[in-house]
């Protein structure tokens, strides 16, 4: 069975009422990365995922789950 990433990105900007664009700039990519990592068609690096953690002030876990 294949795993899957999944994120609450759009939960959490949507409680900031942060465009996709604003969170790219912040964390220095393009609004369509977002927009891929939101639909889970795109798994960020680490280092991306922590940078997007920080912006909303959690952990990453909170933020992407792996499921089965």
């Amino acid at each position: 069975m294949e795993k899957q990433m999944t994120n609450k990105i759009k939960v959490y900007r949507a409680m900031r009422n942060m465009t996709q664009e604003e969170l790219a700039n912040k964390v220095d990519v393009t609004r369509q990365t977002i927009i891929a990592i939101e639909k889970n068609k795109y798994v960020p690096s680490l280092g991306l995922a922590f940078k997007i953690a920080r912006i909303f002030g959690e952990t990453i876990e909170n933020i992407f789950h792996y499921e089965k």
